[in-house]
């Protein structure tokens, strides 16, 4: 079945596959069809009426839109302002979730709707919801296409048709299931050896059982062989020749762009679901601000009038401790916060990608501008707080340089941790890449040895480090500049200035490079996240 929706990621597909006698086209046709996974993938922090009409948005013309009617066929409405949540976890019921599920495919009035087993997981009663959804969805003129394991009698007699393979991929029956499945039973019955079924008795679990390699073995017979040589077979066969061939007069289905929506409105959906979804994670927003607060209460108190106290060349190195302390501690933090968050939302985007909803360029811009906004407040917060605490010079042009600095250094960490989930199959391969890297940046950073020190094989590995040009711009922008004599070990008393560009290698004329630098890191991630979220799939099918 994923063959036939086109959502086969691995292997290797032989054969043809022609719609009203046309080439399939995957783009076109994942705009007429729908594809609900065994899985349940959406996202968490939505409710079922957002997951619908995000859906719909992006899949629909609006004046077609329409959420309500399908809400009320999958009998939703009572859960309509619930949260999706976690599977297992929080949120909705297994069987609440396939419906949405359905409900998700639908709002986009496909033709064609796949279902790979609608009711793998569920109990008797919550099976009977699901397959009385799936019922109400053929009695709109759908047709729907289901794989499905060990069905109860009504299950199994809710379907029209029924398509049957051996192990090894070898059709055994393709036809009609009839009332009470009585044509079904009626082609195997006429088997010489068959038993018959017994009153009362499951026809799926019969069928499987007198159809099993042991059973072929014993009456000695190939089904496969059997069907092939059936009256069944060759109606089936003349059937697949009338459809593959297109009707005169007809056109093969086309539309005039690759997506519904156009780029804009696709971003503006993008953006509009992600607000939602991380205006309801405290879990994740709510622990990020708390960690700023109480990270910068810390470290305003540990360094407090360290900017004022630039008498000795001790104090100078407190200073850069400072700025060592606050930007690694808290930007290591949102690197590794904000690699689950992705790694859920990329499993959905797999999803809603494969259904031709949006282009990946507008899901990486809604991500990432989403976190830009929570990242610019939580600056905020730190930067009023460590300015203010370690006491430097009250001027609006330095605070900016501040807010500047520590603003770019959360928005390269972050996108540093968004970039390796797209580029790894997993978050917890992205961790052990993210510590890594981090311990280099910390080694490299210009604090624990500093770059006139570090050895000059070595020393392009210092500005291959974001944190040294953070640390670079901070102590820079704040006292290098400053006149003020430093006393240091052995030397007589030089200007601030002096001091950190010969024993540093800070350079007050630098910092326009500097400031440049800062850009180009945060658009370096950014352009790596989008294009491995677009190129890179880690999904197997």
């Amino acid at each position: 079945m994923d063959v036939l929706a086109g959502r086969k990621t691995g292997g290797y597909i032989e054969g043809s596959i022609s719609i009203s006698g046309y080439p399939k086209n995957q783009e076109t046709f994942a705009r007429v069809s729908g594809y609900c996974e065994q899985n349940d993938i959406h996202s968490p922090h939505v409710t079922v009426y957002e997951s619908l009409v995000y859906s719909a948005w992006l899949r629909l013309p609006k004046e077609q839109m329409f959420v309500e009617e399908v809400m009320d066929l999958v009998e939703l409405n009572p859960l309509k302002n619930s949260l999706v949540g976690l599977p297992g976890v929080d949120g909705l019921s297994t069987e609440q979730r396939k419906r949405l599920t359905i409900a998700v495919e639908l709002v986009a009035n496909p033709s064609i709707i796949f279902m790979d087993e609608p009711t793998s997981g569920l109990d008797a009663r919550a099976a009977a919801i699901v397959m009385r959804t799936v019922r109400n969805t053929v009695d709109t003129g759908r047709t729907v296409v289901c794989t499905i394991h060990q069905p109860s009698i009504d299950i199994f007699e809710a379907f029209d048709e029924l398509f049957l393979m051996k192990r090894g991929g070898q059709v055994i029956y393709a036809g009609p299931l009839g009332c009470h499945s009585h044509k079904l039973v009626e082609y195997f019955e006429a088997v010489p050896g068959v038993p018959k079924i017994q009153e009362g008795y499951n026809p799926a679990t019969w069928m499987l059982e007198i159809s099993s390699t042991a059973v072929e073995a014993q009456l000695d017979v190939d089904f496969a062989e059997i069907y092939a040589n059936s009256e069944l077979y060759r109606k089936n066969e003349e059937l697949i020749k009338d459809l593959s061939t297109p009707v005169p007069g007809t056109k093969d289905l086309h539309f005039p762009t690759t997506y519904s929506q156009d780029f804009f409105t696709q971003c503006k959906a993008c953006f509009w679901k992600q607000y939602h979804s991380y205006w309801r994670n405290p879990q994740y927003n709510g622990i990020r601000f708390f960690m700023t607060f109480f990270v910068g209460i810390i470290f305003g108190v540990i360094f407090w009038d360290k900017g004022n106290k630039i008498h000795k060349q001790q104090d100078l190195m407190n200073l850069l401790g400072a700025m060592y302390s606050a930007v690694l501690f808290l930007g290591a933090t949102n690197t590794s916060a904000v690699q689950s968050v992705v790694a859920i939302e990329r499993t959905v985007f797999y999803r809603e990608r494969a259904a031709g909803m949006y282009s990946p360029l507008p899901y990486a811009f809604a991500q990432v501008a989403i976190e830009a906004i929570y990242v610019s407040i939580q600056t905020l917060v730190y930067s009023i707080l460590l300015y203010t605490m370690i006491g430097f010079q009250m001027e609006v042009g330095r605070f900016f340089m501040f807010y500047y600095f520590i603003l770019m250094c959360f928005m390269y960490f972050t996108l540093y941790g968004m970039m390796l989930v797209a580029l790894t199959p997993n978050h917890q391969f992205a961790a052990i890449i993210m510590s890594f890297f981090l311990s280099f940046w910390n080694l490299f950073s210009g604090f624990l040895i500093p770059r006139t020190e570090i050895p000059i094989w070595w020393r392009w590995y210092y500005w291959a480090s974001p944190v040294a040009w953070t640390i670079y711009g901070l102590v820079t922008s704040q006292v290098g500049d400053r006149s003020d004599m430093v006393e240091t070990t052995g030397e007589i008393p030089i200007a601030v200035k002096d001091f950190l560009e010969k024993s540093l290698g800070f350079d007050y004329s630098f910092l326009p490079a500097v400031v440049a630098a800062h850009i180009g890191w945060v658009l370096l991630f950014l352009i790596v996240f989008a294009y491995g979220i677009k190129f890179l799939n880690f999904q197997r099918r």
